[in-house]
């Protein structure tokens, strides 16, 4: 279930309000302010709820049936720091324990120059959020779902190339995660690598509707991340 979804759903039931109820929503929610958590969806279930016009158990159906369906909405809505590298890091150490925080304990030579050690392989994390391009408004209005006909894009930034063995790329949609996982000679010899600033020494790579057959070669099920990453980096690690 869409956002667009949701909305269709509850004005049916809006419809089904006396007009003087109906008037006097409308009349509310053109002047409503909102601030998280409380927004024009919540607005109207309360007052489809005070109305009769919703059971509670009704309520909870739809939040349930929202909620499965959105399960990674939420993270359209973490700041770019939090998202990319508190999140990401923290996600793929939840997937495999073995995935460690790379420090000097498990790599003397660590500087901070990558973000995961497993098994003696240097990995670095990325994360970025499938947007629909044609869209204004902020991450969360602007989040898709897998089977999305819009077009859309993701930017790995910040790549530095020859500091880890192995990359992992997360793509979030608000239904679903896909895990890349490239090795450091994949990303440099990519077709899609750039420059991220004009004679920087940083990289990206951009994954859009245009290109992501691509990337199918690298795409790996969550339960077999870190076996990959394992096997990966010790085929081609630059240790």
């Amino acid at each position: 279930m869409t956002q667009r979804q949701l909305r269709e759903y509850l004005d049916a039931f809006i419809r089904t309000l006396g007009q003087q109820d109906r008037d006097f929503l409308d009349a509310r929610l053109q002047s409503l302010a909102s601030v998280f958590p409380f927004n024009e969806y919540e607005y109207i279930l309360m007052f489809l709820r005070d109305r009769s016009v919703i059971s509670f158990q009704e309520y909870e159906d739809l939040r349930n049936r929202y909620v499965s369906a959105n399960r990674y909405l939420n993270l359209f809505g973490l700041a770019p720091r939090i998202f990319g590298q508190i999140w990401g890091e923290q996600h793929l150490r939840d997937l495999d324990s073995r995935f460690r925080k790379a420090d000097k304990t498990v790599d003397t030579d660590h500087e901070g120059q990558y973000d995961l050690w497993i098994e003696g392989v240097r990995v670095e994390v990325k994360a970025a959020r499938a947007i629909d391009t044609k869209k204004r408004g902020d991450l969360v209005s602007k989040a898709l779902r897998t089977d999305s006909e819009r077009p859309f894009w993701m930017n790995f930034q910040q790549l530095k190339l020859d500091i880890c063995d192995v990359f992992v790329f997360l793509g979030v949609w608000v239904d679903a995660i896909c895990y890349w996982v490239l090795s450091h000679n994949d990303v440099k010899n990519s077709p899609y690598l750039s420059h991220q600033h004009r004679g920087g020494i940083e990289y990206q790579i951009g994954i859009n509707h245009k290109n992501i057959s691509a990337f199918e070669k690298y795409l790996v099920d969550p339960p077999h991340v870190a076996e990959k990453v394992i096997a990966l980096g010790q085929r081609n690690g630059r240790r």
